[in-house]
């Protein structure tokens, strides 16, 4: 199975091609924050096709929040003289996740701790009835 599911903000505006084939296409990145290292992120490189990728250029901004699902895609080219290797999601589904100033507002205000942000705490076992 090659499944990837990705939550983190745009580095910058998607910007809409077409190939020589009249295929829309847009590449992106997504900046996905560690889950237990606040202080790094990881750039994950995005592609998305036809009706995607038209929707991702049109509703999509640098530093918006965004979640997707797609497929790793491998792939390799030849530049002087040197092979270079590429990893990509081939991305299938696109969801918003709320505005920048939304989500910003809620993590700034936000009791619970981030990686447990939605959920309640569970009592110690001492604590439960059974």
């Amino acid at each position: 199975m090659n499944k990837v599911v990705i939550l983190g903000r745009l580095t910058k505006d998607p910007e809409l091609r077409v190939t020589q084939n009249n295929v829309p296409v847009t590449s992106f990145t997504v900046a996905v924050n560690r889950r237990f290292d606040k202080d790094n992120a990881d750039f994950i490189s995005c592609i998305a096709w036809r009706k995607t990728a038209e929707f991702v250029a049109k509703y999509f901004n640098k530093g918006d929040m965004i979640s997707l699902a797609g497929s790793l895609q491998t792939g390799k080219y030849e530049k002087d003289g040197q092979v270079h290797y590429t990893t990509d999601v081939n991305v299938e589904e696109v969801y918003f996740t709320g505005s920048k100033t939304e989500t910003t507002e809620i993590e700034k205000h936000n009791d619970i701790d981030a990686d447990m942000s939605g959920f309640m705490p569970m009592p110690n076992d001492d604590d439960l009835p059974f």
